[in-house]
């Protein structure tokens, strides 16, 4: 399959072209040679839940709409009776406004934070461990290695920013072995918030989804799945012990170091069903995606 093809499949994709997200900057190579890069460009955006501050993010803002929704969502301040009758966003003032029907008050739950192991330094906040203890995630809910392998495929395909300037992370929402959402941004925790904004702005179920993730499987990533009902979690990096150990508390599939056909699964393993071929055929896969993604690279 093309790369254009594999595009086509993206409710949304990347826009690496878009130049409001990278820069050129001039510096030297290891040889004292002139040389001219693309760098990601990071801007902070302060958000405000009706007339209450509750958060400055350093993002590369592309879709502040749905990065401000599914923070509020993930961190238990919006919820699916609440009724949203506005968003505001003001790019020359940086901020961007949710507003309620409902009143809220975060007074008390925004002096109990965690600054988290996140790029860009992502925030929970003291409550969200409660409603995590609660989270029922659906037990029917599998994966097949076929999936996985053309996931990964297709996501190292993809023209992406991080492939353009680097510097990103992105998490992909996706449905058996076709990638639907897939966001970016500075912090990998930014990238799943836009995923969880427009899943909660659209109405989409998440008990019929695959999270895949380019950065740690830490705590943080472990508990936002949860929270948007998503049953199984991957990534192409590695993994936290706590991370794990939440998973396996509520039986969350939890697959890592996934490159090419090979991967580690450390929680919810019943959901793993290994339906594809040989490792051989994989490591021809493998080189194949890398030849591929280094045409991708050198065309950015």
């Amino acid at each position: 399959m093309s790369v254009e093809k594999i595009q086509n499949e993206f409710v949304i994709a990347p826009d690496p072209e878009n130049p409001k997200l990278t820069e050129k900057v001039m510096g030297f190579d290891q040889s004292g040679v002139s040389k001219e890069t693309f760098v990601s460009v990071e801007r902070p955006l302060t958000l405000f839940l009706n007339g209450q501050e509750i958060v400055t993010m350093m993002t590369i803002c592309d879709y502040p709409e749905y990065l401000a929704v599914g923070y509020l969502t993930n961190q238990n301040m919006l919820n699916s009776s609440d009724q949203i009758t506005g968003i505001e966003y003001d790019e020359d003032i940086e901020t961007v406004v949710v507003r309620t029907k409902q009143v809220s008050n975060f007074e008390e739950k925004l002096k109990k934070k965690t600054l988290t192991s996140g790029c860009a330094q992502g925030t929970i906040f003291g409550d969200v461990m409660e409603k995590f203890d609660s989270i029922f995630l659906p037990p029917e809910a599998v994966i097949k290695t076929s999936w996985l392998y053309e996931l990964t495929r297709k996501i190292n395909l993809t023209p992406s920013l991080y492939l353009a300037a680097g510097a990103i992370h992105g998490c992909v929402l996706c449905c058996k072995d076709q990638p639907l959402i897939y966001m970016e941004d500075v912090g990998r925790h930014n990238a799943v918030d836009k995923i969880a904004g427009y899943m909660f702005l659209n109405a989409m179920p998440g008990d019929d989804k695959i999270l895949y993730t380019t950065g740690r499987l830490t705590s943080e990533m472990v508990i936002k799945t949860a929270q948007m009902n998503i049953p199984i979690l991957c990534s192409r990096s590695g993994f936290t012990a706590w991370g794990v150990e939440l998973a396996r508390k509520i039986n969350l599939g939890l697959i890592g170091r996934a490159r090419g056909k090979r991967f580690i699964a450390l929680a919810g393993t019943d959901r793993i069903l290994f339906d594809a071929g040989s490792q051989e055929q994989g490591d021809v896969s493998e080189k194949e995606e890398d030849k591929e993604e280094e045409k991708n690279v050198s065309c950015l």
